[in-house]
């Protein structure tokens, strides 16, 4: 069965680090498939943060994850610093995707995808994204 290919962007402008925790660790004593979703959730927060938005309310709209994608490259362990990297890979009328690259002291972890859409959740259906978010986001990709 083929693996799903994910291409580095060739710019992140967003970066954090987070720690693996004992509790991130699976059966195989390196971090595992859900913790990793999570931590790249905490990243996905502070980069939205860093741009005075939340999931909640991204410039007047609320945000809903559609999809996501990740592709192992290396395993982590308790203690590890991690690095996390957000770029935009994608934007659109009702959504966005998020890249991710996932590295310990430049040992490459993983790359990752989310892809996110506005939702109204008093109607329970997509929404547009507001045009200052799509514009926002749209300057940062490398197109």
């Amino acid at each position: 069965m083929p693996r799903a290919q994910l291409t580095p962007l060739p710019r992140y402008p967003f970066a954090c680090e987070l720690a693996v925790r004992v509790t991130d660790l699976n059966y195989g004593g390196h971090l595992a498939h859900d913790r990793l979703l999570s931590l790249l959730h905490e990243a996905r927060v502070a980069f939205l943060a860093a741009r005075g938005w939340s999931e909640p309310d991204c410039g007047g709209v609320a945000l809903i994850l559609g999809d996501a994608v990740i592709v192992y490259q290396g395993e982590a362990f308790a203690g590890d610093r991690l690095r996390i990297e957000v770029g935009v890979a994608e934007t659109g009328r009702a959504g966005f995707r998020l890249a991710y690259r996932v590295t310990r002291a430049d040992a490459p972890i993983a790359l990752a995808e989310t892809g996110l859409a506005g939702f109204d959740y008093a109607a329970r259906r997509v929404a547009p994204l507001p045009a200052a978010v799509r514009d926002t986001l749209e300057g940062m990709r490398d197109v």
